[in-house]
């Protein structure tokens, strides 16, 4: 059974005087839905979470949450507090007020034991239970994340609005904080739409990733289909590191590069003959010891669970990532764990990028 739709965004333009922010955005966040806005400074991400919040107006389009419509045509409306929770990149806690203060805040208009009742849930979601008296001042990084992230689930909200929550706390910090969240996420089946510039965060926090660039949606999907099957070579190379091997096209499902003949399980439907550059992500390649190896091992990079080489084949010099050792100056045999290619018109230059 399909679950109902908490946020529709349909044909959402932004501009600010002489600048447009936002163009021709559509997408939807479904109930429990962890949606994630991937793409850089400036690119849009958090102009289109204020606009959804209510505090940008849009030139045209709409958004509709919960069902209650924000009119493109209209003043900016601000949905209600109790259907939209947020945490922004610069949010911060009132200095004055104590962590129990600062959640409750938002819930202003409830009886007593009701303010009582979804403060102390949100705490214990949050695991704040000894710092309740607390002063933003008196907490570290982590703890004045976890009272951000109280306050806006405290009102249970049917939609979470998540702006670089996660950028002030070192990795192992964010890693854990993102693994709860999307615990209580999905128990409270809150859809989510969390805008960051860091596609590990993106990787780890996503059921559905929407990659922006300048104002508008490049590609949206699972993780795994913008990694492994980007549109163009912008999504490639922002989902990660790429290599890209020049190609022949020889059959309707076969394909050749120095490395010899390899053979697709679909029609590649392309003509015969024509040249396209193949992408090849660094784990997509296997490496063995072979004297007479195409391949030279220029440099190796220890990462802790694999390690990072670079291989020189020929003119190219390719990124491999794989748990076996190998030394400097070895000769190794490539191999390519694909069987259906992401092929890209060519360039001029032919090279391994970061």
């Amino acid at each position: 059974m399909a679950t109902p739709e908490i946020l529709t965004i349909a044909s959402l333009s932004c501009r600010y005087p002489q600048l447009s922010v936002l163009e021709n955005v559509s997408f939807s966040v479904h109930e429990g839905e962890m949606v994630c806005l991937l793409g850089a400074s400036g690119d849009g991400k958090t102009t289109l979470l204020k606009s959804i919040a209510g505090l940008l107006s849009q030139e045209q389009g709409r958004i509709v949450i919960a069902g209650q419509t924000a009119d493109s045509q209209a003043q900016s409306a601000e949905p209600s507090p109790r259907v939209v929770g947020m945490v922004f990149q610069d949010d911060v806690l009132f200095p004055h007020l104590t962590v129990m203060e600062n959640i409750t805040f938002g819930l202003r208009g409830k009886s007593s034991e009701e303010v009582s009742t979804l403060a102390m849930d949100a705490v214990g979601l949050m695991q704040l239970e000894t710092f309740t008296r607390c002063y933003p001042h008196e907490l570290s990084r982590e703890q004045n994340q976890r009272a951000a992230l109280a306050r806006a689930l405290a009102c249970q909200p049917k939609l979470l609005l998540l702006d670089e929550p996660f950028s002030s706390v070192d990795s192992q910090i964010r890693y854990r904080l993102i693994s709860e969240l999307r615990q209580i996420l999905r128990q409270r089946q809150i859809a989510t739409l969390f805008a960051t510039s860091d596609r590990e965060d993106a990787f780890a926090f996503a059921d559905h990733l929407i990659l922006i660039h300048d104002g508008g949606i490049v590609q949206q999907g699972f993780s795994a289909d913008l990694y492994y099957r980007p549109v163009n070579r912008y999504v490639a190379s922002f989902m990660g590191n790429t290599n890209y091997l020049p190609v022949k096209i020889s059959g309707d499902r076969q394909w050749q590069s120095f490395l010899g003949e390899h053979q697709a399980t679909r029609a590649l439907k392309l003509p015969h003959g024509a040249r396209y550059d193949w992408l090849i992500r660094p784990q997509e390649i296997a490496l063995a010891l072979d004297e007479e190896g195409s391949g030279v091992i220029e440099d190796r990079l220890f990462m802790g669970t694999s390690n990072f080489y670079r291989v020189r084949v020929n003119e190219l010099a390719l990124q491999v990532q794989s748990g076996n050792w190998f030394e400097p100056g070895q000769p190794v045999r490539l191999s390519i764990r694909t069987d259906q290619p992401v092929l890209f018109p060519p360039e001029t230059v032919v090279s391994s990028q970061e």
